[in-house]
């Protein structure tokens, strides 16, 4: 069976029409095979982003303890966090090279999960942005307010979500950064506050944006997104009178510093 091929009203010949259909085959390829290798170049793109991230925070919090001979046990727990963070980072490039779904890779590990306590996330992500911040002419700040939590999750990947988003604000919006957390109505919510001038984009949009207009911000802040969903929780920025605020939230429970988790 064939099909008359019409242009500007003439009949230019007959193609069959199984040709057709080996072409609708080879363009579907083709579109396949370019949304996977850009799919690979943003994964590369991201795993590159969270192997410097990390890297750059313990050199400079490193110089920073030598200065202020300050290595006690709760700042080296927090550059140990970092390398752990880079530590995920090549295993994510590893992934990527060889075709792993990218967003596979920023979820909860199956077998790594674990009650986390979130005011010692927060304590060690302010302790190991402290070098970043001194070397950016900022400072950084913060602590948990209240009844502690704890969330169930990937310890890591929550605290590669979190260094992201306090790194953000050091670099991004400056002057004096504050993290809080506190629980609320069976939610744990975490603020990240700057002195800038906010975000330029709703952080859905960031997040969503192709990666050519991400840059470093934007490609965080889709790290931060897709680990918070993958833990059931949001990443968001809410109004404030001053400076720019982000917030993370994940549902959690009331429960000690080391984890164990109270009634209610």
């Amino acid at each position: 069976m064939t099909a008359a091929l019409v242009f500007s009203g003439r009949a230019l010949g007959t193609v069959p029409l199984a040709g057709w259909a080996l072409a609708a085959a080879s363009s579907l390829a083709v579109v396949a095979l370019w949304r996977d290798r850009r799919a690979r170049r943003e994964a590369i793109a991201r795993a590159c982003h969270e192997v410097r991230g990390p890297i750059t925070a313990v050199r400079l919090g490193l110089e920073l303890c030598a200065r202020a001979g300050d290595l006690e046990p709760p700042r080296l727990r927090a550059l140990q966090a970092e390398l752990g963070r880079a530590g995920l980072a090549l295993e994510d490039l590893m992934h990527a090279t060889v075709g792993a779904a990218s967003a596979a890779r920023s979820r909860a590990r199956p077998g790594m999960l674990e009650r986390v306590a979130l005011g010692s996330l927060v304590d060690e992500a302010v302790a190991a942005a402290a070098g970043r911040a001194e070397a950016a002419g900022a400072a950084v700040s913060g602590a948990w307010d209240g009844t502690a939590a704890v969330v169930w999750g990937d310890r890591l990947r929550l605290a590669q979500a979190l260094g992201n988003l306090v790194c953000n604000a050091v670099e991004h919006g400056g002057g004096h950064v504050r993290v809080r957390g506190e629980l609320r109505g069976g939610r744990a919510r975490i603020t990240v506050d700057d002195d800038g001038p906010g975000l330029p984009a709703p952080v859905a949009d960031l997040a969503r944006r192709p990666r050519a207009g991400r840059g470093a911000c934007g490609r965080g802040l889709a790290i931060a997104v897709s680990i918070a969903e993958a833990h059931a929780g949001s990443v968001a920025a809410a109004p404030v009178a001053r400076g720019g605020r982000i917030v993370l939230s994940l549902p959690a429970r009331a429960g000690d510093a080391a984890g164990s988790v109270g009634g209610g």
